[in-house]
């Protein structure tokens, strides 16, 4: 059984997501009386799709994994979260149930809020309700970019290089934006592009013999993006 270890941590002791930077002295002080800071191991489940709200997940640390299940038991995964986002802040502000179910990768320090501390301080700091906003609308973005991605591409290796170069335009390592940590699986891949794990593994090594990308251990290097770009056709 995974266990979460929990504690009221104040904010000048532990890093805050980076979604609360930059806020006035007061909002800071607001957060910090309502948030919850929680350290969660890998693979620990922190809501399901379907089940009603019970708060807004701002990661600190660590990275989490999106994803829907439809009816035949087939898994999508929508995203994977990185540092500084929130988690479930449409459903939190709606009185909604997640559309998503949220699975660590890897340790995670996350503070939570309630829907109704959420809402509050909405309610009362202009600047809270306006970040809030701005993310919902990155949401809705990034859901529109996979969704044409995974539709209007015509085969599973547009896909995978869609996914690739995706990849790089997020690459936080600055000092190399041409590599990137692998640290999904390929059946794991396999669900973000709506194919199977033989699929990937199969179109991986025929981009490696390209020269297309290059592999050392966990570490992706795209040594040709315009070849990758070059499969997209819309």
């Amino acid at each position: 059984m995974l266990v979460a270890r929990t504690a009221k941590v104040a904010m000048n002791s532990a890093p805050e997501p980076a979604i609360f930077r930059d806020f006035s002295p007061a909002l800071r002080n607001a957060l910090e009386s309502v948030q919850c800071i929680t350290y969660y191991p890998a693979e620990a489940v922190l809501f399901v799709e379907s089940q009603p709200s019970r708060g807004v997940f701002f990661l600190s640390r660590g990275r989490i994994k999106l994803s829907v299940c439809a009816r035949d038991g087939k898994t999508l995964i929508l995203r994977v979260a990185q540092p500084g986002e929130a988690l479930g802040v449409g459903a939190a502000v709606c009185g909604r149930s997640y559309e998503a179910t949220a699975k660590t990768l890897e340790p995670c320090e996350i503070s939570f809020i309630r829907p109704s501390d959420l809402i509050r301080l909405m309610s009362q700091y202009r600047e809270f309700a306006l970040r809030m906003t701005e993310h919902l609308s990155y949401e809705y973005n990034s859901t529109c970019r996979e969704i044409r991605s995974l539709m209007l591409s015509e085969s599973a290796s547009e896909r995978l290089a869609r996914l690739l170069v995706g990849w790089l335009d997020t690459n936080r390592n600055t000092k190399r934006r041409d590599q990137m940590k692998l640290t999904l699986t390929h059946e794991e891949i396999g669900q973000m592009i709506g194919t199977s794990r033989e699929t990937v593994t199969r179109l991986l090594t025929e981009f490696r013999k390209k020269q297309f990308v290059q592999r050392h251990g966990s570490t992706i290097v795209v040594r040709n993006r315009g070849a990758l770009e070059s499969l997209f056709t819309a």
